[in-house]
């Protein structure tokens, strides 16, 4: 009975932290500046402003389920002044706008920094006494091993998600030419189950918890804000998210490994926190050389025309062409630009056959009716003609 209440007392708290607010309307704001920059670029909406907040608040409560079972199990008990502290730094790394810099990497090894040498110095000591008085008492292996769940989740989202919500954008080369890329931008609001110090439950057995000590504890189910962030120009940008996803699990069993090891060692949690910010880092790097190697996917081509964007709800979408896609017939007519695209699109205005090549370059073919006014309204996005 006692554990039930507990359990119930968490799930109400969640609906009064300030980060889960916050991170709707930060939703809102990157959908907003992605709306701003695709009409720059193409003179018009390709996808709504509530693409991003929509994809946020999808129910990923078996997540609260699975992940704070091994949170609660491991005892990684954390003060409420720490959890604050980890939205707040949340909060201040979101200001920048790189999404990438939410990951648990770069958000929980500054609470360890913070917990191990800020907190402590002298000249920062009152304002942490002040404000977060009980982040001194904060255990950094109980830290460490939440930054590695918290990567083995982004892994997961990455490899799974990573991909979902790109967008079609044009930059310019290092040649000086117009090139298209796909760009991620993607959100995940993840709920653990956390053990706080303070009345609520009994230890259930003498071992638990394994992290902290402490007689009487209390749970919070607290939202994780996590974020991804990267340009493709190689190809789509599955393949890349899912080549970043395996190196971040590569990451989270390192850190995973050395937070046990910090159990004994304590110094081990601050190397962990080094690991994973260098380690990341690493990986955003190595993600822009790896595309070095290829050349640019969506540019201009002596035969056909790459799709760099589909509208939703047009006919282009109604006939489930993809971004990738080469169109290299319209209409039996082959076509190697925009202007020679809708040249030859208008030859028959009351229908349209094009010829179309995937990833694998094996040939299909799409076709639809079009109805008045839909000829110059297929809604494809190209790199735009030059000249």
């Amino acid at each position: 009975m006692e554990w039930g209440l507990a359990w119930l007392k968490a799930f109400g708290t969640f609906w009064l932290q300030p980060l889960l607010y916050y991170a709707v309307i930060f939703a809102w704001f990157i959908g907003w500046r992605r709306v701003q920059r695709e009409r720059r670029d193409f003179h018009t909406r390709v996808y709504r402003t509530s693409r991003e907040w929509r994809a946020l608040i999808r129910s990923r409560s078996w997540f609260a389920l699975i992940f704070s079972v091994v949170t609660v199990g491991a005892g990684v008990v954390l003060p409420n002044d720490t959890l604050v502290f980890w939205a707040m730094v949340t909060i201040v790394c979101s200001l920048f706008m790189q999404l990438r810099l939410l990951s648990a990497a770069y958000v929980g090894s500054i609470v360890i920094f913070t917990v191990s040498f800020f907190a402590q110095t002298e000249w920062t000591q009152p304002f942490f006494a002040r404000f977060f008085p009980q982040i001194i008492e904060t255990n950094v292996t109980a830290v460490a091993f939440l930054i590695g769940l918290l990567l083995f989740i982004e892994m997961w989202l990455v490899h799974r998600e990573g991909a979902e919500l790109s967008s079609p954008r044009l930059v310019t080369s290092k040649r000086g030419l117009v090139i298209g890329e796909q760009f991620v931008q993607r959100l995940w609001l993840v709920p653990l189950l956390i053990p706080v110090p303070g009345d609520g439950v009994q230890s259930f057995a003498a071992w638990w918890p394994i992290i902290s000590g402490g007689d009487t504890y209390s749970f919070v189910l607290v939202p994780f804000l996590l974020g991804f962030s990267q340009r493709v120009q190689m190809g789509l940008p599955v393949h890349l998210a899912k080549w970043t996803a395996k190196r971040i699990g590569w990451l989270a069993c390192v850190v995973s490994l050395l937070a046990i090891g910090s159990y004994w060692v304590k110094p081990l949690a601050i190397v962990a926190a080094v690991v994973a910010i260098l380690w990341r880092e690493w990986i955003v790097l190595s993600a822009k050389l790896y595309e070095q190697k290829f050349p640019p996917y969506f540019t201009k081509r002596a035969t056909g025309l790459v799709i760099l964007g589909v509208l939703p709800n047009t006919p282009a979408d109604k006939m489930a062409l993809s971004v990738g896609e080469v169109i290299v017939k319209v209409n039996g007519t082959p076509v190697a630009t925009e202007n020679e695209f809708y040249a030859a699109l208008q030859q028959n205005r009351a229908f349209c056959k094009l010829e179309v090549l995937n990833e694998s370059g094996e040939v299909r073919f799409a076709q639809t009716a079009l109805f008045e006014g839909e000829h110059h309204e297929l809604g494809l996005l190209f790199v735009r003609d030059e000249g």
